[in-house]
């Protein structure tokens, strides 16, 4: 894994692990004093500028200590960007989906049946189960989360949960369903990256996952039920506040249907996404009239102003004005800000050697399968936080590891689960993390707001480390065989 031209010439040389860990310590730092002079959101406002001047601090050490050509900075960059900015569009798109669908009164609708149907008490686990369903179908967390997710996220909202609850039910779904479903892009380069067979990898994924999301629903129900959740009063004032502003037809469910037969028919995601936007403007314009005049007098520029700038509704109360607020693709642009710093501090890391040299310190003298998948989960988790990009870390990850596992009589398999349950998952957790700011944007949650209650996020890892703790279906193999 190391970038062309990487050697000694021009006087090159490996940074040692303490060099390498000072950017990511600066990063760290810089985080936690925001945190606390500044709260959770001022960390997301501001983790663009601290990712870039961390990446700078870390190019300038590898050129001033270790020498480093340019040429390994730039091929560095060049491979995080290769797995990120291809992102990019999709980002863009979700902000379109969302703001169409909110507009057109498909989240309305959405709304307003679970208003109707769901029981306050059950919410959260309802929430949980019903976005891990859907995310096994679509094989996307991002397209749960920006659909049924911001639809949950009113709900629940409006039955008095607090934001960072509601977020981590439906994020722990949407992560559970997209980590098992054959459909998942992350899924498939797990288990392509590490040579294993895609069903036996998700079915070898159940170990840890099953248990894991048996404990989250499990959490989640026990918080509803003890709780004091769904005044009548508060539901029903928004139901009405719904019905005066959107045009609640059933026919509006027709746009959710088309997009879930492109999903299963696996057309391509940017298609799906530009689809399911074009489908939810003309529904705007079709159901919605009042809609479209109270934007923008109903001038033909509506179309692009729902698109690519933020709207507000005056709908007289606070509450549903803050819900049916849209962004847009500008309200995505913070996002792919963050996802170019983070290529940037990524690229730097891996062109520079750093990365190399902290997790080539962190699998020294590794022989048990105990300290193996320990040393997995640990550099899973630092990856995520180097690169700001899950897929550029599974495939770190993986190529980094396999020959270890192998050396070491121990399962692909094995490999693939534990990448699975250090990377996929916890992406989402990292603020600076293309995972983590999407899904804080649709939401509207700051990450660090909705961390603790990710429950299924934070236990994977924990329960790929128990299983191999106790040794649960861990066997040796020949080296050198799967």
């Amino acid at each position: 894994m190391k970038i062309k031209g990487a050697g000694a010439a021009g006087g090159f040389r490996e940074p040692s692990a303490a060099l390498a860990l000072m950017p990511v310590a600066v990063l760290l730092c810089a985080m936690a004093l925001l945190l606390v002079f500044g709260g959770a959101g001022a960390v997301q406002d501001y983790s663009p500028w601290l990712l870039l001047g961390s990446g700078v601090v870390a190019a300038v050490a590898a050129v001033a200590v270790c020498r480093c050509p340019l040429a390994n900075l730039w091929g560095g960059l060049r491979r995080s960007g290769s797995q990120i900015v291809p992102s990019i569009p999709i980002l863009l798109l979700i902000g379109t989906v969302s703001a169409t669908w909110m507009l057109s009164g498909v989240v309305p609708v959405l709304i307003d049946c679970g208003l109707k149907v769901l029981n306050p008490a059950l919410f959260l686990f309802t929430a949980c189960a019903i976005s891990a369903v859907i995310s096994v179908l679509t094989g996307s967390s991002w397209t749960t989360i920006a659909t049924i997710g911001v639809a949950l996220m009113g709900i629940g909202t409006v039955m008095g949960y607090s934001a960072g609850w509601v977020a981590g039910a439906i994020i722990s779904g949407a992560y559970f369903g997209d980590k098992l479903s054959p459909l998942s892009d992350t899924t498939v380069l797990a288990s392509s990256s590490c040579g294993v067979e895609l069903f036996r990898h998700i079915r070898y994924m159940m170990l840890t996952s099953a248990p894991a999301m048996a404990l989250a629903l499990g959490v989640f129900a026990v918080v509803g039920l003890v709780g004091d959740y769904g005044a009548a009063e508060s539901r029903g004032e928004l139901a009405a506040g719904l019905a005066d502003t959107f045009n609640l037809t059933p026919w509006l469910m027709a746009v959710p249907l088309a997009t879930g037969l492109m999903i299963a028919f696996r057309v391509n995601s940017y298609l799906t996404l530009a689809a399911s936007s074009l489908l939810g403007l003309t529904a705007m314009f079709v159901f919605q009239p009042q809609v479209v005049e109270a934007l923008d007098g109903g001038s033909a520029l509506t179309a692009i102003k729902v698109l690519a700038t933020s709207t507000q509704l005056a709908t007289g109360s606070e509450l549903l004005d803050s819900l049916v607020a849209t962004g847009g693709m500008e309200g995505m642009l913070p996002t792919v800000l963050l996802v170019t710093c983070a290529m940037v501090f990524g690229g730097v890391m891996i062109g520079s050697g750093m990365l190399r040299s902290i997790t080539g310190a962190l699998t020294k003298r590794i022989k048990t399968s105990r300290s193996t998948v320990a040393a997995t989960v640990a550099s899973g988790l630092a990856l995520n936080a180097y690169t700001g990009d899950q897929y550029l870390s599974i495939i770190l990850s993986s190529n980094m590891f396999r020959p270890m596992y192998e050396s070491n009589g121990l399962e692909r398999r094995l490999l693939s689960r534990t990448v699975e349950d250090a990377v996929s998952v916890t992406s989402v957790l990292i603020p600076w993390n293309s995972c983590g700011l999407t899904q804080a944007t649709v939401l509207g949650v700051a990450t660090l707001t909705y961390l603790p209650y990710c429950v299924f996020n934070i236990v994977s890892p924990l329960m790929s480390l128990a299983m191999a703790w106790a040794g649960i279906r861990i066997r040796r193999v020949v080296p050198g065989r799967a």
